[in-house]
This record gives C-alpha cells, sequence and structure tokens, in this order.
C-alpha cells in the first residue's frame, strides 16, 4: 500500500479551530484522506512494477548484445571481402 501518511487528527483540528462543525470536519478530512491515497497508488511503483521494469531492461540488454555481436561479425565479413578483392587486383 502507500507509503503516505497524513495526520488526519491535526487535519480535522484544523479545520474546526477555522470553523467548521465536528462533522464538517471530518468529512473533508476523510476525502482528503481517500484522494491522497487513490494518488499516492497512481504515482508510486510497486514491488511488480520494478521487477517487471527490471525483466524488460535484461530483456533489452540481451538484444543490444546480441546486435553488437552480429554488427562485429558483419564488419569482420565485410573487411575480409574487402580485403580479398584489394589483394586480388593486379598491380
Amino acid at each position: 500500500m502507500s507509503a503516505v501518511t497524513f495526520d488526519t487528527l491535526k487535519f480535522v483540528k484544523t479545520l474546526e479551530n477555522a470553523g467548521f462543525n465536528a462533522q464538517q470536519a471530518e468529512a473533508i478530512a476523510q476525502a482528503q484522506q481517500t484522494a491522497i491515497s487513490e494518488s499516492a497508488e497512481l504515482i508510486l511503483a510497486t514491488k511488480d512494477d520494478v521487477t517487471s521494469i527490471r525483466s524488460d531492461i535484461l530483456k533489452v540488454d540481451a538484444e543490444i548484445r546480441l546486435l553488437k555481436w552480429m554488427s562485429g561479425a558483419t564488419f569482420a565479413a565485410v573487411m575480409t571481402i574487402l580485403i580479398r578483392l584489394f589483394l586480388s587486383i593486379p598491380h
């Protein structure tokens, strides 16, 4: 769940000191608490979110390694062809 703390009692007391009655202050505090909790759930990442992203990163890393290897092999093959062509040209 959310790690955001909200002191509802202090909030209710602040509202009461500002002129709200106890019922109004408690209703506003409850609405505020709900809004904060729902907002935090939308913003904060869970362990599952982090695990999923790590998994995606590992997949991308593996693809990058494969592409590096393939690029190196392609470069070596092209260079081999060019060297053979260069050496086969009569001087």
